[in-house]
């Protein structure tokens, strides 16, 4: 699997674009026009995963000096199950290695519509060395907990942090959505 790290140009690409539809719903998706705008003013590292010539997903973390938050991750549809995400997976937990590492996920303790999709999805960041912190928040009636991988603890006071930062530069852009 080879990866590729891009810019705002490359993002705009179709298939990029409608995995980040596709696979992410809507309560949790940033426009993806403010995504972009955002890539302007934040060091994300937007990375895109090929095998071979094959578009198979992408990833995005915002990288901090405290922790790295694991933003979005997402394979297509077709490929799930394949063994995709666990290798894109090991390689971001590989180049961020040297610092702890956080990600929000839908929680697997919430009555949903894709409750078994939610609890695959917590298992397979268990088996890969995260551990769930006890903090969690609730946004637009989903509950989301936190995952950590690395040393310390992470605490509501942390989210609400990183939740902050993502509001001033938001809030810093033109035409942003009050």
């Amino acid at each position: 699997m080879t990866e590729r790290q891009i810019d705002k140009v490359q993002a705009c690409e179709p298939q990029i674009r409608g995995l980040y539809n596709e696979a992410f719903p809507k309560e949790e998706q940033i426009p993806y026009e403010d995504l972009m705008l955002l890539m302007e003013k934040m060091s994300l590292d937007f990375t895109v995963y090929y095998d071979e010539d094959k578009f198979v997903g992408f990833t995005i973390v915002y990288p901090r000096k405290s922790f790295n938050w694991f933003w979005y991750f997402a394979v297509r549809e077709e490929l799930r199950g394949k063994g995709y995400g666990q290798q894109i997976l090991s390689k971001l937990i590989a180049r961020y290695k040297d610092s702890a590492n956080i990600l929000d996920m839908e929680s697997p303790l919430q009555v949903c519509e894709n409750l078994e999709q939610r609890k695959r999805r917590h298992a397979f960041y268990l088996r890969n060395g995260f551990r769930d912190t006890g903090v969690g928040k609730s946004f637009d009636g989903i509950d989301y907990t936190i995952l950590m991988m690395g040393d310390g603890n992470f605490t509501v006071q942390d989210y609400e942090e990183v939740l902050n930062e993502l509001r001033s530069f938001w809030e810093a852009m033109p035409n942003a959505e009050e």
